[in-house]
């Protein structure tokens, strides 16, 4: 369990980081929590490693994640745009960290 609450604070710190990024387009001040963010969840996804997920599932996870959640607020936040195409490659990214996902969990169990 730890290391999904690890793995879901990487993804928030992550997504809060590339808003920042936007952000700083206008206010260069946000740069702090850029940097700040990116360095915060590069040491939450080492967490979620040492906890035990496999690098290929955690970093499958925390991109798609990062991806979805960036690409709708950014929308929300920013007026970016939301289009149908945008919604298809999201999915799309999904269901290739959830066949990343079921890869593993194969191998493991073979394994044992």
């Amino acid at each position: 369990m730890r290391k999904w609450v690890l793995l879901g604070c990487a993804i928030i710190v992550e997504v809060a980081a590339t808003l920042s990024l936007r952000a700083s387009q206008d206010h260069s001040a946000w740069l702090i929590v850029v940097v700040a963010g990116y360095a915060c969840a590069f040491v939450l996804l080492t967490a979620v490693l040492r906890a035990g997920l496999s690098i290929g599932v955690a970093y499958g996870i925390w991109g798609a994640l990062g991806t979805a959640g960036t690409a709708v607020l950014a929308a929300a936040i920013f007026g970016d745009p939301f289009t149908l195409p945008i919604v298809v490659g999201i999915g799309l990214i999904i269901a290739g960290v959830l066949c990343v996902e079921l890869g593993s969990r194969h191998k493991t169990e073979a394994a044992t």
